[in-house]
């Protein structure tokens, strides 16, 4: 290691010590949360670091089923139309008192532009406030999965959006912030004190809170560490007490160590790449005039070049479970009999491809974060090198998810990486929210490359309605056909999830890979 990043490590551990008490807990990833807006960013981390702060009309227990939360019941009074009784007695961080004009207002802010959970509300047709603690919510069509739907979309205080001129979410696309940025008023169990964008983010327990804290946490101090082996000596010396990922190829390493455990289990996440089929010329290629990734030899030979099972050995070290469909294993809708990927193939790539009019291949961009998934960037390049041997030239772009994630998401991106955890934990959201056509409501938000398919919007939309559990995954059978006929996306594996942890700290591990920290206990 360099004098120089020897420096910098010990400003960094410095940093992390200041401060720390008995009942302070450090947590370190290897990104930020973005922002505090919880209705800016739809990416995993973000919304578990601001659950903490916000919170749902309906939540989630420890093993994932529901739970009230800023709702204490919800019933259907009709086929579209859901009531909400809401908590009393609870206020918001600044003293306000939590009603139901905080979850008009939420709902309407979750629409506007520059939100990133339209997929969540696109199907409200009106909330109507019953009185000051009870609401309906109708929906166009019956939506009987709608409180699953619920969990990630947090309730901010319409009188502080509105005397801190946040009413609208911060659009990540277009780089413009607000006060609901770098503040925050939820709430929830913990209370935003400090905000560092990328260097500490601090919250301290709120005294106020209408719930039980199990935990005994006084203080959490966040604070994204990029580099593996810094974060990883950061938890082995005691400097961190919770960090994730473990790089998988240090899990052995923080398993046997006498201060730390690897928290190792099955995500619901999915890791998949997209291209873009709507342009008539892609935006970075080679190619003029024409759009290769319209052409479906193409899609199958990039899918058919890539050695799915040689990523999972040399990059993931096995843990890593390569999928044919776009949500996996503890999904409502997945089937282990539509899950067989099509074979790795080079040979037969190379014919799609001569057939398809490129038998030299061409040049193509690809846009990869690299500090957002488990060995994400190292995933792009094992996928550069296989597509090589099909003549596909790959300009691989990776970098931070700070500005990774604006640019796919206002679709300046031609060949891109993604990963999705479907948090209803149903087959419809990722349908919604990646398959169905985009529309201006919200439907096919992060269907970056605008992979249509009017049958599967049929489907889409039947799923959310039909009642009748045999009929409906039949449907989601159907879209699923429809879809890995069509090779509408690539999708890779499931990740595992990683954690390591001082053994002098328990937490609750959601299969969402969020971190809830008033189940944290430190031992005193």
């Amino acid at each position: 290691m360099t004098m120089k990043k020897t420096l910098l490590t010990a400003a960094l551990l410095g940093a992390l010590a200041f401060g720390a008490s008995a009942q302070t807990v450090r947590v370190a990833n290897q990104g930020d949360a973005l922002s505090m807006d919880p209705h800016s960013l739809n990416e995993s981390l973000q919304l578990s670091v601001t659950s903490n702060v916000y919170e749902p009309l309906v939540g989630r227990n420890k093993d994932l089923s529901l739970a009230p939360a800023l709702a204490t019941a919800w019933k259907q009074t009709s086929p579209t139309v859901w009531r909400f009784e809401l908590r009393k007695n609870v206020q918001f961080h600044d003293g306000t008192p939590f009603t139901a004009d905080d979850v008009l207002f939420t709902m309407a802010r979750t629409q506007q532009d520059g939100s990133d959970m339209k997929s969540y509300t696109n199907d409200v047709k009106a909330v109507r406030k019953i009185d000051s603690h009870t609401v309906e919510i109708e929906t166009n069509a019956p939506f009987p999965i709608l409180p699953d739907v619920l969990t990630n979309v947090f309730v901010m205080s319409k009188k502080w959006c509105e005397d801190n001129q946040a009413t609208r979410p911060v659009d990540r696309r277009k780089g413009i912030e607000n006060a609901a940025s770098f503040r925050a008023n939820g709430t929830g169990p913990y209370r935003l004190r400090e905000r560092q964008p990328n260097v500490r983010t601090t919250f301290v327990r709120n005294g106020n809170y209408w719930g039980k804290i199990e935990g005994n946490v006084q203080e959490v101090i966040f604070t994204p560490i990029g580099n593996d082996a810094t974060r990883v000596a950061a938890l082995l010396s005691g400097e961190v007490d919770v960090m994730e990922p473990v790089p998988v190829q240090d899990i052995d390493r923080v398993s046997n160590s006498p201060n730390a455990k690897a928290m190792v289990a099955p995500e619901l996440r999915t890791i998949f790449l997209g291209m873009d089929q709507k342009r008539d010329e892609l935006l970075y290629s080679s190619v003029k005039g024409k759009n290769p990734f319209k052409d479906k030899r193409v899609r199958q030979a990039f899918y058919q070049a890539i050695d799915i099972e040689g990523i999972k050995r040399t990059v993931m070290r096995n843990v890593s479970l390569p999928t044919a469909l776009m949500y996996g294993p503890g999904i409502n809708g997945f089937t282990q009999e539509q899950n067989k990927r099509l074979p790795y193939d080079p040979d037969g790539a190379k014919k799609l491809m001569v057939e398809a009019g490129y038998p030299q291949g061409f040049e193509v961009t690809m846009n990869c974060p690299n500090d957002r998934y488990v060995n994400d960037a190292r995933i792009c390049q094992a996928v550069a090198a296989n597509l090589a041997r099909i003549g596909v030239k790959i300009n691989l772009q990776a970098e931070t998810k700070g500005t990774y994630f604006p640019k796919v998401l206002r679709r300046d991106t031609s060949f891109y990486m993604l990963g999705w955890t479907p948090s209803t934990y149903d087959a419809h959201n990722a349908m919604n929210a990646l398959m169905a056509c985009p529309d201006d409501k919200g439907a096919g938000q992060f269907n970056l490359g605008s992979w249509c398919n009017a049958e599967y919007d049929k489907l889409t939309k039947a799923v959310q309605s039909e009642t009748d559990k045999v009929k409906r995954l039949e449907m989601i059978k159907k879209a699923n056909e429809i879809h890995a006929n069509e090779i509408g996306h690539l999708p890779l594996h499931q990740q595992s999830l990683a954690w390591g942890v001082s053994k002098k700290v328990t937490v609750v591990q959601r299969g969402d890979n969020y971190l809830d920290f008033k189940w944290i206990t430190v031992k005193k």
